[in-house]
């Protein structure tokens, strides 16, 4: 996995299934000021990415970046934020939670592209009827998160 992070916070997880396919992080830095607290950023992010998937962690408090996301891709993973660990919810339960009731398959499109996968789960968002829907690091890991978190 990577991070990337801005002087606001982290704006992008890198899963590993991405990084295999030559997915690499680009992080977009001004001055040294802004370098020192991405940095700091990025560092925290990375501790509490590995307290999480070590089971010693169950909600993130590295601030996120979400500038430049689309305001409707903002409103769902700001709701899907709200989604507590070890709890899931189906992609149209996210579409009424995030204000647009009838946006089931457009949330699951935000989900597809949430570059703040784990920290932003959209692990925790499955399909109606019980189905996993989809996950961008593979079905194979959103089952071991949910597993981790006592969801499966």
């Amino acid at each position: 996995m990577a991070v990337v992070a801005t002087p606001r916070g982290l704006a992008r997880v890198v899963l590993p299934k991405e990084l295999a396919k030559g997915g690499r992080p680009t992080p977009s830095l001004r001055g040294h000021a802004d370098q020192r607290q991405a940095a700091a950023h990025a560092a925290k992010a990375e501790r509490e990415i590995i307290e999480y998937l070590d089971g010693r962690r169950r909600e993130f408090t590295v601030p996120v970046d979400m500038a430049g996301l689309p305001p409707f891709h903002t409103r769902v993973l700001r709701a899907c934020l709200r989604i507590p660990y070890g709890k899931t919810l189906t992609y149209a339960a996210l579409a009424e939670r995030a204000g647009s009731p009838r946006a089931a398959r457009a949330v699951g499109q935000a989900m597809a592209r949430n570059p703040l996968a784990l920290v932003v789960p959209c692990h925790r968002v499955v399909a109606a009827g019980g189905g996993l829907g989809g996950y961008g690091g593979g079905l194979d890991l959103k089952r071991r998160l949910l597993k981790l978190e006592g969801a499966m």
